[in-house]
């Protein structure tokens, strides 16, 4: 249960990388509500998104504050 919302984030996310803006909406969301540590590994986790879909390159604005 402690990862739930983790991974929910991660399959919304997954799910909306086809709209560049709606992936940086879902993000920007995100980062409101995860803790501090999963909010790291949910940098890593975009990264290698946004390897496989560099469309969604300018929303890594959010996560470098």
């Amino acid at each position: 249960m402690a990862r739930a919302m983790f991974d929910y984030t991660k399959a919304v996310l997954a799910k909306v990388s086809f709209d560049a803006n709606l992936f940086c909406k879902e993000l920007k969301k995100a980062l409101t509500r995860l803790l501090p540590y999963e909010i790291e590994e949910l940098k890593i986790w975009v990264d290698s998104l946004i390897k496989q879909n560099p469309q969604l390159n300018h929303c890594l604005v959010y996560l470098n504050p």
